[in-house]
């Protein structure tokens, strides 16, 4: 290799490195203080829409409800998982909620709270089917979190057929 192509790559690396690092220092956690950020909640909001489809209420002010409801049980749930959980948690949801995380690693071009219930969905499959282990265990992570805090709530089991547990 010649001195000009050295000079070249360093100078392309060091653009690289410094592009990179401003955007890891624009990056939010997705837990601040033990809560969701804003940009968490987005996500939440998206996947349980995405993974509740069908399930949820069909009127649109009952969905709303319900949607803030279940945003406020996966904040609750979360608060009570060991540190080191609620840690892998924040920096999934940090990596989701920026626009550069939420296109490599979601596979996701719309923002998401303007993508559709069928983009995110899309989404959401293509981390399931991926074969990279990290995607698929994000994807396992957000539809059991979504699921199982909601379908835990007596307000869902209505919509299942499920009548509640027997008094015994």
């Amino acid at each position: 290799m010649r001195r000009r192509t050295w000079l070249k790559v360093g100078l392309g690396s060091a653009i690289a490195f410094a592009v990179a690092g401003g955007m890891v220092a624009t990056v939010r956690p997705g837990l601040e203080g033990g809560r969701l950020s804003r940009g968490a909640r987005e996500v939440l909001r998206a996947v349980s829409l995405g993974v509740l489809d069908g399930s949820l209420p069909p009127a649109s002010d009952r969905r709303d409800a319900e949607l803030l409801a279940q945003i406020d049980r996966l904040e609750q749930y979360i608060g009570g998982l060991p540190p080191a959980v609620r840690a892998e948690l924040s920096q999934l949801l940090a990596i989701l909620a920026s626009p550069a995380g939420r296109v490599t690693f979601a596979g996701l071009e719309a923002p998401w709270g303007e993508a559709s219930v069928e983009q995110v969905q899309a989404s959401l499959e293509s981390m399931r089917h991926s074969r990279l282990l990290l995607r698929r265990q994000a994807y396992q992570a957000l539809r059991d979190l979504t699921a199982g805090s909601y379908f835990s709530q007596p307000i869902a089991w209505g919509v299942m057929g499920y009548p509640g547990p027997t008094d015994l």
